[in-house]
């Protein structure tokens, strides 16, 4: 890997940037279910989705990321999208762990909506608005069979999950401006609340935020500020 030694501003600017990654497809990101916790691994397309997007993002930064400097969840869809797409050597990162949907997980947004009796919405309403009568441990059935257990939790209000994302920011915004290329596997949801905390955006906005499964985003310094330099690629 290039090691970036002492560089200007301006060529820290220029060169250090965020690149948040999304894991490949599982059974649930096909079938539209809330997948939070539950530790679902990669389904043969997911798995070529990954290795694709490695080849985007060698094409991309050819020189790679720096050593020390590319995180990925600790779950497995993100750990094996990493590793698929040549990127091995990743340092497990709890916080990169999706938003916790608590009695929301396993289910489809219209299913919630169904049990609950009213129009019920994640960035607005949230999982600790779901009854605790529809809480409690149950076994989900996956979309090719079999199925899953899913503890019936209370989840995380948008407000956690957005601190929580702040604190990634915070972690990650002094190795950008030093002109480090860092690199988060993670999920759809955590990192799109992490580029609405990088731009200072409000966290509801990053339902605004379209990311595919195994896509990647590229945030960066313009100019002394925050922006968002690619997106969905």
């Amino acid at each position: 890997m290039e090691h970036t030694g002492d560089l200007s501003g301006e060529e820290a600017e220029q060169r250090g940037c965020l690149v948040l990654l999304r894991h490949g497809e599982t059974q649930w990101s096909r079938s539209g279910q809330y997948t939070g916790r539950t530790d679902l691994p990669l389904v043969s397309d997911g798995r070529e989705q990954a290795r694709a997007a490695g080849e985007r993002l060698a094409a991309e930064f050819p020189q790679g990321f720096d050593e020390g400097y590319m995180f990925a969840s600790p779950l497995s869809r993100a750990q094996e999208t990493a590793a698929l797409a040549g990127f091995p050597g990743v340092r497990t990162f709890n916080d990169l762990v999706e938003w916790d949907y608590g009695r929301a997980e396993g289910r489809r947004p219209t299913q919630v909506a169904q049990m609950l009796g009213w129009g019920w919405d994640l960035w607005s309403d949230g999982p600790q608005s779901i009854d605790e009568s529809l809480g409690g441990v149950w076994q989900a059935p996956l979309p090719e069979g079999g199925s899953v257990v899913v503890p019936g939790n209370s989840g995380e209000s948008l407000q956690e999950v957005a601190e929580r994302a702040m604190g990634l920011v915070r972690y990650a915004q002094p190795m950008v401006e030093a002109g480090h290329r860092v690199l988060f596997v993670a999920h759809a949801h955590i990192l799109r609340i992490v580029t609405t905390q990088w731009m200072g955006l409000d966290a509801a906005q990053a339902q605004r935020f379209r990311l595919d499964t195994a896509h990647y985003a590229v945030l960066s310094r313009y100019h002394g500020d925050n922006v968002l330099k690619a997106w969905n690629r």
